[in-house]
């Protein structure tokens, strides 16, 4: 369950969408190129494992990529750009035919195996919806935050609700919404014509108290310049929709939403007391559902919050709640697991930090496979372990 960090630590923004034709990866490549054009070190990670897009978007020639010495794949670059995909792997016409494991390790090897060097951002174009992918980036890397990207039709804001929801529920932050193809401009009277209504993006943001990163209006050029490999912010600069490519990436460029609690991706392993967290300060005001410091003695597990609050969990008392499909009968949350069967001298092996949200621990008897998430850890206060 070791973890391994990018060499730079750049700040790594998921860009994503409930649904699918909404144009998140012309958006992921233009904001991409504009960030290039500012002088900051890109890569972008095309996670769309079954559709992937962005070396055509970028004109990334086929062909299969180099590796280093160290045995690291070597990202192709165009724009200034470093680029990840699963279209440089396989043949424009090859399906990708894999099942949920498969696509979660590929993955893993898009960001950690891949020789990117020293980088400022990371984008990651995710593919629609809320999976696997979604889950996997998620738990496994120190996401900075996720860009939700939707057209002002009302379906697709529903969609993108439920993609804003998922991304709150495992504890990314959001950066904010993009509201694409917001209108389209006629060339030769001036008039603008909303085709998919109007103020969508601002009012979903508004509503779920994130930030408006901005609209990019509908414009012909986009899908000539995604054909030909060159993206519009460099094919046409002093158009509305570069401008506003131009502004939103800015805006991501600099926003701060920093995670306030100890760094992850961490794994202590406790018999010999490596890879264990740095402890932060404790914030009065902070947040209570991050941590703050991980500690462990007399047989317990000891949780400082952000917010100043303490707590004590012994190692018995963890491993009784796990809420894992040996532990609980998935259906109806019954626990299967016989107390008796569980030593009174029981102890934690393992902790590990699962995405921004959970940790995983590991225990003597061998069990490992229990997430708990930060709500559910601070619920265990005084809690009568006959009754969970």
């Amino acid at each position: 369950m070791a973890q391994t960090e990018l060499p730079a630590e750049p700040r790594m923004i998921a860009i994503s969408s409930g649904k699918g034709g909404v144009g998140k990866s012309t958006v992921t490549a233009n904001i991409a190129v504009a960030m290039a054009e500012a002088g900051l070190r890109v890569g972008v990670v095309d996670a769309d494992i079954y559709g992937p897009s962005i070396p055509r978007m970028l004109g990334i020639p086929a062909g299969k990529p180099a590796m280093s010495p160290a045995q690291k794949v070597i990202p192709a670059e165009a724009h200034g750009v470093k680029v990840m995909s699963m279209a440089m792997l396989s043949d424009d016409d090859s399906p990708a035919i894999l099942r949920g494991p498969m696509v979660t390790k590929y993955l893993q090897m898009f960001i950690r195996q891949v020789e990117w060097g020293a980088l400022d951002v990371l984008l990651l174009d995710l593919p629609p919806g809320t999976g696997d992918i979604q889950l996997t980036l998620a738990q496994a890397f120190p996401l900075t935050g996720a860009v939700v990207v939707s057209t002002p039709q009302d379906v697709s804001l529903k969609i993108a609700r439920r993609g804003l929801r998922m991304m709150e529920q495992v504890k990314v932050p959001i950066l904010g919404v993009i509201e694409n193809m917001s209108g389209f401009t006629c060339p030769e009277c001036g008039t603008v014509t909303h085709i998919f209504h109007e103020g969508g993006g601002e009012a979903i943001a508004r509503e779920l108290g994130v930030e408006f990163l901005g609209k990019v209006p509908l414009d012909p050029t986009v899908v000539d310049c995604g054909d030909d490999g060159r993206p519009l912010v460099l094919a046409a600069p002093e158009s509305s929709a570069a401008a506003a490519y131009r502004s939103i990436a800015t805006r991501l460029a600099g926003s701060a939403c920093d995670i306030v609690g100890i760094a992850t991706p961490f794994a202590w392993t406790l018999t010999d007391d490596t890879g264990k967290p740095a402890p932060v300060q404790a914030l009065v005001s902070g947040p209570a559902d991050r941590l703050a410091a991980l500690d462990h003695a007399d047989g317990a597990l000891l949780l400082r919050w952000a917010d100043g609050a303490d707590q004590r969990l012994t190692d018995r008392d963890l491993r009784l709640v796990c809420q894992c499909a040996q532990c609980r009968d998935e259906m109806s949350g019954k626990r299967i697991l016989n107390p008796e069967n569980v030593s009174l001298n029981i102890n934690l092996t393992r902790v590990w930090s699962v995405g921004n949200y959970a940790l995983g621990m590991a225990f003597s008897d061998g069990h490992d496979t229990g997430i708990y998430t930060f709500q559910a850890l601070q619920t265990m206060a005084g809690t009568e372990l006959e009754d969970v």
